[in-house]
């Protein structure tokens, strides 16, 4: 499928049930789509729901309406309306995930967990952590580190862990939300190659950015999450 992500009038809002259930709007109306070999970026001001977006396609957030369609094997999920089951198995083959937060099992190795996600697709154990340890060298996460938990390093290096294990698969969609926020000027460019890389394996990309210098060298398109907000509507 040539655009493998299609995101058709959805809208997002939050019930405050602590405050008598006042609704609280996110973004209204969002329409746009992802070609294969394209990255764009969700552009706009803090607070303008772009993670919500990217928690809206991951399945991590309900949608009020609309829909989310993601090319799936030999057919097209809805993801705004699939049920659980479906969601993991679009997550273990079709679309990763990339946060600004490494969560892991204490005291699994950096490299296992990097590797993880190749052995839950049936990958062997020996191919899966040779692919990891690739993915940690290119990265300049130090040979030393990698048979220790993650949970003891420092955020840069946690993050570098974090971009391997989401890069390590060859899903069709990727979705970044601030990759490279802990990252120093090195390592940044290490991602941005790696970017590189996915755009010319046909992977679609939709990230969150904001970097300036980093966003200008991924950004196939630039998508302005303002146009969405409920704030520009009342406006």
């Amino acid at each position: 499928m040539a655009t493998p992500l299609v995101v058709s009038e959805v809208f997002k809002s939050f019930t405050m049930h602590l405050r008598d259930g006042i609704r609280l709007p996110v973004v209204n109306d969002v329409n746009f789509s992802v070609a294969s070999g394209e990255c764009v970026v969700l552009g706009g001001p803090s607070g303008v729901g772009k993670s919500s977006i990217l928690k809206m396609l991951y399945g991590n957030y309900a949608v009020d309406a609309g829909q989310i369609l993601v090319a799936h094997r030999d057919r097209t999920v809805n993801i705004a309306s699939a049920d659980p089951r479906t969601v993991l198995d679009v997550r273990r083959h079709t679309m990763g995930y990339v946060s600004q937060f490494l969560r892991t099992v204490p005291r699994v190795s950096a490299l296992d967990v990097v590797a993880e996600p190749l052995l839950a697709r049936g990958i062997g154990n020996e191919e899966a952590r040779d692919t990891a340890s690739a993915l940690l060298s290119q990265l300049n996460l130090p040979k030393e580190l990698w048979s220790l938990p993650p949970a003891t390093f420092s955020g840069g290096e946690q993050q570098r862990v974090n971009i391997a294990r989401g890069f390590i698969t060859d899903h069709s969609i990727l979705l970044l939300d601030e990759p490279t926020a802990s990252l120093d000027a090195r390592n940044r460019r290490v991602v941005v190659e790696m970017i590189a890389e996915k755009k010319e394996k046909g992977v679609a990309l939709l990230g969150i950015f904001h970097d300036e210098e980093v966003r200008e060298a991924v950004a196939d398109r630039i998508l302005d999450v303002m146009q969405f907000s409920p704030r520009r509507a009342a406006a």
